[in-house]
């Protein structure tokens, strides 16, 4: 057991005004299970990345052990998986390798098998079964289950529950909490380390959140109050010291002395209530600094006058040098209403099913019905072809640009980042700009393909809450079981 300590981490990229980290001070303990919690865009994949040396920094960080960065670049990917494997960690042992293999659910045949023929998620395992081989590594994993299916994130998750010495950055809540013991959150201004996963830090900070509000809106109220008494007082004061050079009373002089008296007493008085509410008006800046504020979004929903809007019958879905069908004698109807959700492991059809819906050129046979008119808003998987700023890419779709960056802005994208150019966003960032679009188009149906990868976890829940009040009609692919299981009317499995 050792400590990582960081002191006073303060770092800024090149091209940017706003620091990142500034000053930033915590330790963490080599033995936690550690998930890394956070906004799109709040740094967390830079702080990998300070941790394994990529920038430069000020300030420090200290410990004992080697951080090895995953997903791990391989740079020959025509390698035999076992020579990849040993490229990244040439001590172990090839035993070594199949029993974490074999824990992973893996074959030991895709040992022998070139690297780039290997799936996502096989790939996947093959380097963190490596990794986690190494002697004194610390592992930073960034994201692992991005394009894998339910049963592979399932594994992956129960094989890093067995695991220690890692800080995992995922926004799944079900795969974050069944892996971690202690969570280090990046919140709006500050960052803390608690011991629990996900669900019980967030508990604990949705009663502190709610505290806060009930503080807050009591010190207004006091301070209202004690504003307005201190002016009075004051007035009180000014009123009663005029009353020194009056003129005589009853042939008495006013008593100058008593009278100053009590007017400083009255000054005394609203300089103490002045006091008051600068320490109340204190108090209450030092609330609701962290408190994620979920804005309610909504959806451009059209009503279509058919009952069916979609259906398919017999299709079979079979590319030319494939060596049997990717999808056979399958049948659906999505009617007005329903949410669909596609599920199965990756390459068993889902995003072509999808693309042959859109009207994309996709090889099948059987019956496929749209109904007239029908406008789709669809979100895919991929975000490399983004470019341009948000203005060029809400001309280009013809969006609303002030509702473009409205939405945008719920979503939790902060302004700075407006005036840059999406290619130099967060994967996550670039999505929520393809999830502003569809929210911002009008359609009757909407299919997003793995609308998630990437989104942090606040923004999910903002959409779930979205599409349980709106209750649009969609069909869609998504490995998030929380999400899938709160929104989907139906599953269909592939």
């Amino acid at each position: 057991m050792s400590l990582i300590q960081v002191s006073n981490l303060t770092f800024t990229y090149e091209d940017s005004f706003e620091p990142v980290f500034e000053n930033v001070t915590f330790q963490i303990d080599t033995d936690w299970k550690l998930g890394f919690i956070g906004r799109n865009g709040k740094g967390k994949t830079t702080f990998l990345r300070l941790l394994t040396g990529t920038y430069e920094y000020s300030g420090s960080i200290l410990t004992s052990v080697d951080f090895e960065y995953f997903p791990y670049h391989v740079e020959n990917k025509d390698l035999l998986t076992y020579e990849v494997a040993e490229t990244v960690n040439p001590a172990m042992e090839q035993w070594e390798l199949l029993r974490e293999l074999n824990l992973l659910d893996a074959d030991a045949e895709i040992l022998y098998r070139p690297f780039c023929s290997l799936s996502f998620g096989e790939q996947s395992k093959v380097l963190l079964a490596a990794l986690f081989l190494k002697e004194h590594a610390f592992l930073l994993i960034d994201e692992p289950t991005s394009h894998l299916d339910a049963a592979a994130r399932d594994k992956v998750a129960e094989y890093l529950s067995h695991k220690k010495g890692f800080i995992l950055v995922s926004h799944e809540r079900d795969f974050i909490d069944r892996c971690v013991d202690h969570v280090l959150v990046l919140n709006r201004r500050t960052i803390e380390v608690c011991k629990g996963n996900f669900s019980s830090w967030y508990r604990d900070k949705t009663a502190r959140d709610e505290t806060e509000r009930r503080q807050n809106e009591r010190l207004k109220k006091d301070i209202v109050k004690l504003k307005e008494a201190a002016r009075r007082t004051e007035r009180w004061s000014d009123k009663v010291e005029s009353t020194k050079t009056g003129n005589r009373v009853a042939g008495l002089r006013p008593d100058r002395g008593y009278i100053g008296h009590q007017a400083a007493k009255m000054m005394k008085r609203s300089k103490t209530l002045e006091r008051r509410r600068d320490n109340a008006v204190q108090e209450k800046e030092k609330l609701l600094k962290d408190v994620e504020s979920l804005d309610s979004l909504k959806l451009n929903i059209l009503k279509h006058h058919s009952s069916r809007l979609v259906a398919l019958k017999d299709l079979t879905i079979r590319y030319p040098d494939a060596e049997g069908p990717l999808l056979e004698n399958f049948s659906m109807e999505i009617h007005p209403g329903d949410r669909i959700a596609l599920s199965g492991k990756n390459g068993c059809g889902k995003s072509s099913l999808i693309r042959l819906i859109l009207g994309e050129d996709v090889p099948h046979t059987g019956e496929l019905y749209t109904a007239g008119g029908l406008s789709i808003s669809y979100i895919s998987q991929d975000t490399s072809y983004l470019r341009g700023n948000l203005s060029e890419f809400a001309s280009e779709y013809g969006l609303d640009g002030s509702l473009f960056r409205t939405v945008l802005t719920k979503l939790g994208l902060e302004r700075p980042q407006f005036e840059k150019q999406i290619e130099t966003y967060s994967e996550g960032q670039k999505k929520k700009v393809l999830l502003a679009k569809s929210l911002c188009e009008p359609a009757h149906l909407f299919v997003w393909d793995e609308p998630l990868n990437y989104i942090d976890v606040f923004s999910r829940m903002q959409l779930e809450d979205l599409l349980l009040s709106c209750c649009p009609t969609m069909l869609f692919v998504e490995h998030d079981r929380t999400f899938r299981e709160k929104i989907a009317t139906r599953v269909i499995e592939l």
